[in-house]
């Protein structure tokens, strides 16, 4: 199999400067510059570089402990930076108190006040900035138009769902016409259901807007559904920045092939026996299908032998291990594929492009 028949992993959008000439005709609404925050010994964050373009909705994606909700709290204020730089719509932020940012933040708890009802809990932030009460409560009716709690405006907090006072949360944020807002965990605390029919509103929202949305998440699937880009961290660092396709299919390294979903790492002697040069590469368990008996087409089809070794049941797929030279394979097929037990013999196949050359650790 030739180098041409592969994908090969690209230059950072960052990193290019054809991407930067484009980048640098549209505003920034957060930018990093060797950003580093460190508490004790531990260096939460350390050298990051990014840069979130003014009205785009942008993911943090990241295992607990990787840096993302720290890079949020530097973006609200609520962090200083130990060193490096950054700016919000080009105005450096290091030493600006939270109040002075154009950033609101809507945390995972909400953080609603218990005793305020709805209205008063959305024209809070209008009323400390001297807002007459006319015109702040007009303010907050509007806001709960656009989040959907028309007539929610007397009940307390207690007395709503968690999917409502998730909108409460937004419309307070939103009332004080922040240019960036920050969602940390925003949807942690729902349910799976609720979760999915938040995730489209959400987009919906912003859309609707067009202010620039950050929101930290540790969940793949909401990234990949609600980011316009999504930058990837591990251990401090931003590993990888793209497109959610881009992200997806186009993993950088090993820690974004396994992190973002879920991924077979080709080990050498699979690699060799196809003919894939030396490298490290990855290949999503949805490219692999059961192949019909015959010979490879000469398109670029890779087509190997295997046995079954077990069957999982996951609603509308079916997730088989396939022992193949030595290494396990994962392969997504329908659930229609009821004939494939342990222990069956099975030839697999898939294009060299859905295989993908990433860099190595």
């Amino acid at each position: 199999m030739s180098r041409s028949a592969v994908s090969e992993a690209p230059i950072d959008e960052e990193e290019s400067p054809v991407a930067d000439a484009g980048a640098a005709s549209r505003r920034e609404a957060v930018r990093f510059v060797g950003v580093t925050r460190q508490f004790g010994d531990v260096r939460a964050v350390d050298g990051v570089d990014l840069r979130v373009r003014a009205g785009e909705f942008f993911g943090m994606l990241g295992p607990s402990g990787s840096g993302k909700t720290t890079c949020l709290r530097l973006i609200a204020g609520f962090e200083q930076p130990n060193a490096g730089h950054i700016e919000i719509f080009d105005e450096a932020a290091e030493g600006i108190p939270p109040y002075r940012r154009a950033v609101n933040t809507v945390f995972q708890d909400y953080a609603l006040f218990p005793h305020m009802n709805v209205l008063d809990n959305v024209a809070y932030g209008p009323m400390i900035r001297g807002v007459a009460k006319a015109k702040r409560h007009a303010e907050a009716r509007e806001m709960l138009r656009l989040v959907k709690l028309e007539g929610f405006e007397t009940r307390q907090p207690a007395a709503l769902s968690g999917g409502q006072r998730q909108r409460v949360a937004l419309a307070r944020a939103l009332v004080n016409q922040p240019k960036v807002l920050l969602l940390d965990e925003p949807l942690g605390a729902l349910d799976l259901k609720l979760r999915e029919q938040m995730q489209v509103e959400l987009k919906a929202l912003q859309r609707e807007l067009g202010i620039t949305f950050i929101f930290v998440t540790h969940d793949q699937g909401e990234a990949l559904s609600m980011s316009d880009r999504v930058a990837v961290f591990d251990q401090g660092r931003v590993v990888q920045i793209g497109t959610p396709d881009e992200v997806y299919e186009r993993p950088r390294t090993r820690f974004v092939a396994d992190f973002v979903g879920s991924a077979n790492i080709l080990e050498p002697s699979l690699c060799e026996r196809i003919g894939a040069p030396t490298g490290l590469w990855s290949l999503r368990p949805e490219k692999i299908v059961l192949a019909e008996t015959g010979p490879a087409d000469a398109h670029g089809a890779v087509i190997v032998n295997g046995v079954v070794r077990n069957v999982l049941y996951q609603g509308a797929t079916r997730r088989l291990l396939v022992d193949v030279e030595g290494q396990t394979l994962s392969v997504v097929a329908p659930a229609t594929t009821t004939a494939v037990e342990s222990g069956d013999p099975v030839r697999l196949r898939w294009h060299a492009n859905d295989m993908f050359r990433m860099i190595d650790e």
